[in-house]
């Protein structure tokens, strides 16, 4: 699909011109740091120069002063603590961070990740009746628990107190919890309200360091975990989120957990790694172990000490990501084929599809495969524990989450943020659901959510490629969602040789611009098909980002084609 370029709104040419005479940039670097609210020296230093000490007062936290309390009383008297997380990556991170970390001042902790297939998503009556038969005091829920009502009630009457850590959205009704932190509560004055699931479990446990004098230096010992929490729940790279991920991916190139290493060895990664490792490589294998069989490997690994035992982990792992692929890919072919095949489904606004053998593991993967390819609000469905259960993927500027709820008369249960959710249902509601949805959506989508876009940060020359601006360009990142690497445009381009065909799907190029010196090497991962009309000499534009090749030690500076337009 031919994506819709939106460029961004350009800043004044004064405060362009403050700022490039305040920091000492060109007026290129000024604009893209004006489009990201950087508009003097002191915020660009701070964006720039990012340091632990700007994160912010745990305790401003609502609730948190109570969550601590009730911590420390089970420390006194030594009561057992359960760390309760879901089992994805955020999930798991959260309990590798909290449970670690924990476990150095008290003994009496232990872990639970629930059984995606026979427990499903958040808090479960069998996790509550294993605290239960481990005369557990304290559950402490990460990721989850924001609206497990009935079985915090549950826990309750067993005698089992509950702290929860969310950052899902509330319902109207919040459970009766001795301390709830989610910044997404109404009365939260948190000054963030996008932290993942690990990172609130970091913020009591940065409280807990205030409160008892804990070592804060063996709490950043887990900003790698926290980072690939980050990266792979694809919440903004901004405020804390940037300076918790810019930390973290320290720690990930020159020290990583056990873990964490066995994991980057096992994938065979090299070089120097980003927020894309994470979402790429390190992300879907943590995942993998919760969809194929149980997500207690990923925690297992992820506080590993022992080398020999973390390298276990990790190849089991590894072979659970490749099985998972396969399904993966014969869901999607499945998926496609139904799209396809239904008139109906070619007409609508959305897409929710329905087989009761689809593996749960993947659907929410699949979900983003269709939307990839169909581009509409998306949601995959199969069969569990006798009722249909979901997964929900969104496109560009529409909040799926918000029309699931519109439908919740239908729902056993549901929950969620804008682009992703979950959900929960009795099969004889489906068809219903399905009108449902597709009604809501088709009432409140506009024609542009409809229409792959593609942001554009500036229109530059090839003349301003140079080392000197790339590596002021890179002291941008950890680039990520509301921080994404910089996305530019320029025209009038040309081959200046015959391109080269890569693994037949891929093409690569030196390219000139009219009126421009430079002559860049471009690569178009996808681009093939465009080999004829590259070749012809025809004149084009191209929205790129730019990269760094380095080729045994030669480096070089290389085009990441993004999109690519003929006139």
């Amino acid at each position: 699909m031919v994506n819709r370029w939106d460029y961004k709104e350009q800043p004044p040419a004064d405060q362009i011109e403050r700022l490039s005479n305040e920091i000492n940039v060109n007026s290129i670097l000024s604009a893209l740091l004006l489009q990201r609210g950087i508009s003097n020296f002191d915020e660009a230093k701070t964006y720039f120069r990012p340091i632990l000490e700007q994160l912010h007062d745990p305790f401003l936290m609502k609730d948190m002063d109570l969550a601590v309390e009730r911590i420390n009383e089970a420390i006194r008297y030594k009561q057992r603590i359960l760390v309760y997380g879901d089992y994805d990556v955020d999930g798991t991170t959260a309990v590798a961070t909290f449970f670690d970390f924990l476990k150095k001042y008290h003994k009496n902790i232990d872990f639970y990740i629930p059984d995606r297939y026979a427990e499903g998503y958040g808090v479960s009556i069998d996790g509550i009746d294993y605290a239960s038969q481990t005369q557990v005091d304290l559950i402490v829920s990460l990721d989850c628990g924001i609206k497990a009502i009935d079985k915090v009630a549950y826990a309750r009457k067993k005698g089992i107190d509950f702290i929860i850590c969310d950052h899902h959205r509330p319902g109207q009704q919040l459970p009766n919890a001795i301390a709830i932190l989610d910044p997404k509560r109404k009365n939260c004055h948190y000054p963030f309200k996008e932290l993942s699931g690990c990172g609130i479990g970091f913020k009591l446990l940065q409280a807990l360091c205030i409160k008892n004098n804990y070592d804060i230096r063996t709490l950043y010992h887990y900003l790698d975990l926290v980072a690939v929490s980050i990266a792979s729940d694809i919440v903004p790279i901004t405020d804390e989120n940037r300076i918790l991920a810019h930390y973290g991916l320290i720690k990930l190139n020159r020290k990583p957990s056990t873990g964490l290493q066995a994991l980057i060895k096992v994938v065979g990664l090299e070089g120097k790694l980003n927020i894309s490792s994470i979402v790429f490589s390190i992300g879907p294998r943590i995942n993998a172990a919760g969809r194929i069989d149980h997500a207690r490997a990923s925690v297992e690994l992820l506080i590993s000490e022992n080398q020999k035992e973390a390298d276990a982990y990790a190849s089991k792992i590894n072979h659970h990501n490749s099985r998972r692929r396969d399904f993966d890919n014969n869901t999607t072919r499945e998926a496609f084929s139904m799209i396809e095949e239904n008139e109906t489904y070619k007409n609508t606004k959305s897409t929710v599809l329905y087989k009761k053998d689809w593996h749960k593991g993947v659907i929410g993967i699949v979900a983003s495969r269709c939307i990839e390819k169909y581009y509409k609000p998306t949601i995959i469905l199969t069969e569990s524990n006798n009722k249909i259960t979901g997964s929900a993927r969104s496109v560009s500027g529409f909040d799926v989450y918000e029309a699931i709820a519109a439908c919740a008369d239908l729902l056993d249960q549901f929950g969620g943020h804008r682009y992703a959710a979950g959900l929960t249902l009795k099969e004889d509601n489906f068809f219903a659901f399905q009108r449902k949805f597709e009604e809501v959506v088709a009432s409140t989508i506009t024609e542009e959510q409809m229409v792959p876009n593609l942001e554009i940060d500036q229109k530059i020359s090839f003349d301003c490629i140079n080392q000197k601006f790339f590596n002021i360009l890179r002291q941008m990142s950890p680039f990520g969602p509301k921080n994404n690497t910089p996305v530019f445009v320029s025209e009038n381009i040309y081959a200046t040789e015959r391109p080269k065909i890569m693994k037949e799907k891929h093409i690569k190029f030196i390219a000139g611009q009219e009126g421009a010196a430079a002559k860049i090497e471009i690569i178009g991962f996808g681009f093939a098909e465009y080999f004829e009309l590259i070749d012809s000499g025809m004149r084009f534009k191209i929205a790129y980002t730019i990269e760094e090749n380095d080729y045994i030690g030669i480096k070089s500076l290389q085009l990441y084609l993004k999109d690519l337009k003929f006139d």
